[in-house]
């Protein structure tokens, strides 16, 4: 079978981490394995992954720390793997810009699936020929869909790709407000088994990152980017 891609498995319980490694590589991926935060993060510095699978409670650096530690020079989709199910603990894996978050115990045909979804939201749009991809301009924001390129005044944003879409979804529909089931339906998937408020996080997210009130929240109703009628 094809490999589809690289995946790094971190997680201490060795019985997991040889189960998934060996569901997935059935599956076509290439994977690869830390026992331990710190090892963890040492491999994400070193190696280029599509995907990590990060699990929370571990010896000498929690998954909290390590994700910190990767989004401070990449964007790679992270998955969260824990037993620790409550959802102030959920919120916490999106606030630090996980792309999804698997409570333990899981089947591992569940995880693949959302695998598939994460990889899936996270691909680059399909070639489309000769077809013109035009920039998006607001303001002093612009949003490039051909290099996924996002600038506020001059400056470069790192945005995760979770957030990539919802901004550029939200802002080339100007005036159009978004519910937070179909944010959940078209930059996550229908696929998706979590709690809505990853919406309301990632949302968050994107406002501290952009500087700019240019996302509205509309009372009981969604989202909508901001809105001025200049003619």
């Amino acid at each position: 079978m094809k490999n589809k891609c690289s995946i790094l498995v971190v997680e201490d319980d060795l019985e997991i981490q040889k189960g998934l490694r060996a569901f997935l590589e059935d599956a076509g991926y290439l994977v690869d394995t830390a026992c331990n935060g710190f090892e963890g993060a040492l491999k994400t510095q070193q190696n280029q992954y599509q995907l990590i699978l990060l699990d929370v409670l571990m010896p000498k650096m929690n998954g909290y720390d390590v994700l910190k530690v990767i989004r401070e020079t990449s964007n790679v989709p992270v998955m969260m793997l824990t037993a620790l199910d409550g959802e102030d603990d959920e919120l916490k894996g999106f606030e630090l810009q996980a792309d999804d978050y698997i409570p333990k115990p899981f089947s591992m045909g569940i995880v693949l699936k959302r695998i598939e979804a994460v990889l899936r939201r996270n691909a680059p749009p399909p070639d489309m020929g000769t077809q013109s991809h035009k920039t998006l301009i607001y303001k002093d924001l612009s949003i490039n869909p051909e290099t996924f390129e996002v600038k506020i005044a001059g400056k470069r944003l790192a945005l995760t790709d979770t957030e990539y879409g919802l901004l550029e979804l939200l802002a080339a529909n100007q005036g159009k407000i978004y519910t937070r089931d179909e944010l959940l339906d078209r930059i996550w998937g229908e696929s998706f088994f979590g709690s809505d408020h990853v919406v309301s996080v990632h949302i968050a997210n994107l406002r501290k990152k952009l500087e700019r009130n240019y996302i509205r929240t509309i009372r009981r109703r969604g989202y909508q980017f901001d809105f001025e009628d200049e003619r």
